[in-house]
């Protein structure tokens, strides 16, 4: 067995946070596969290692109730019954009849709510956007648009999604490093309330069918915890990914002076704001046998592997300037949706959602500009802006160069 090579990176480091790829290419030109001294976690950084490890099923998602577990239950209770938490058979029983509702026609069926709940968003912030102060587009656009379509998908009223959004964000800050006091009773609380509101929606559409996914979903054999986890996974995941991707991804268009986008060129456009400065930054996964990673290293049963994502989408061994926004980049083999048994479910729908939202606002705002230092949130997982504000063209601040 070869020794391991080893970092003491700091993942928290609030400059490590603004911008965290110089760390990485640093630490993938050590080697593909490298440990975490503080955490003992195996970190895969490059894009060959980090495809390898998404398709080995030796590496799994194997869930261990958070500790305490009395006063964390309704937090344990919904990833317990995740398809994302579990591994086959369990994960096969739980996506089946959740990939079986999508392929019912839910995400084509929504395209042109779609555009139109963007349509409504972008008029709300016409007059905003012709001023120097401009808007926040991710408070304004980008994370509204996704939470009333998932809404729509799901069945929840639309009246229920300033609760969704409030309820996802508090849920996303448990997956980061040593979350704080204040964040678990948040997570916690949400879940309640998340899981309250799914299950009384899942006993009425059981009495009384709709064309939504709970009702599919209610219909099936799973369990009535299992049809609430299902749901709250479909939101926290859909809505947090679009919403990071989309402010991501447009700073970097932005940045680069790529601006506007053409609409029939957005989709290619949408899979470079994937891969460019990815939404989900890491991935972990455990080894439910001793398993070799490249390079020789060997990881032990119950050993913790963390993806890197994001290190793999700038691996440049596979992406040439691997560190440049090109929204014309043609292959594009990113990772950001994963790949494997846990490849994401709801990437048809990102894609589309994001293609569209994405087209509408190069049309309708094509001199966009920042209107102000993008605000990000001090987070790596899971990589976003909290603020973004952008205005139309003129007045724009040389400070801040699109």
């Amino acid at each position: 067995m070869r020794s391991v090579p080893t970092t003491s990176a700091d993942l928290t480091d609030p400059g490590f946070l603004a911008d965290p790829y110089p760390v990485l290419a640093a630490l993938r030109a050590q080697g593909p596969v490298l440990q975490h001294e503080p955490t003992g976690r195996w970190l895969v950084l490059d894009h060959a290692g980090v495809g390898r490890a998404l398709r080995d099923r030796r590496l799994g998602r194997v869930w261990r109730d958070r500790e305490p577990a009395d006063a964390l239950a309704p937090f344990n209770l919904l990833h317990r019954h995740q398809m994302m938490e579990n591994e086959p058979p369990d994960h096969t029983r739980l996506r089946r009849p959740v990939a079986a509702a999508f392929n019912r026609g839910h995400v084509e069926r929504l395209r042109p709510r779609v555009r139109e709940l963007a349509a409504g968003l972008l008029d709300e912030v016409a007059g905003a956007a012709a001023t120097d102060a401009g808007f926040d587009v991710v408070g304004e656009y980008a994370e509204p648009l996704p939470v009333l379509v998932i809404a729509e998908l799901l069945g929840v009223p639309a009246s229920h999604a300033p609760d969704l959004r409030a309820w996802s964000q508090a849920i996303v800050r448990m997956y980061e490093t040593s979350p704080s006091p204040e964040v678990v009773s948040a997570a916690v609380a949400a879940d309640a309330d998340f899981a309250a509101l799914v299950r009384d929606l899942a006993d009425l559409r059981r009495r009384h069918p709709a064309d939504d996914l709970v009702s599919d979903l209610a219909a099936t054999e799973l369990s009535a915890d299992e049809v609430v986890a299902s749901a709250v996974l479909l939101l926290n995941a859909g809505h947090e990914a679009s919403v990071n991707v989309f402010g991501n991804g447009l700073v970097g268009l932005l940045r680069a002076g790529r601006w506007p986008v053409a609409a029939e060129a957005a989709p290619t456009a949408v899979e470079e704001m994937l891969r460019h400065d990815a939404a989900l930054q890491l991935f972990e996964r455990t080894a439910t046998t001793e398993v070799e990673l490249a390079g020789g290293q060997v990881v032990p049963q119950g050993g913790t592997v963390a993806l890197l994502l994001g290190s793999a989408n700038r691996d440049p061994a596979v992406f040439a300037d691997a560190d440049v926004m090109d929204p014309t980049r043609d292959p594009n083999p990113h990772v950001s949706f994963g790949a494997g048994v846990h490849f994401c479910l709801g990437a048809p729908l990102a894609r589309m959602e994001l293609a569209e939202s994405v087209a509408l606002l190069a049309t309708r705002l094509p001199g966009l500009a920042l209107a102000g230092e993008p605000v990000r949130r001090p987070t790596f997982v899971l990589r976003g802006y909290e603020q973004v504000r952008v205005h139309d063209g003129g007045g724009s601040d040389d400070r801040f160069p699109a």
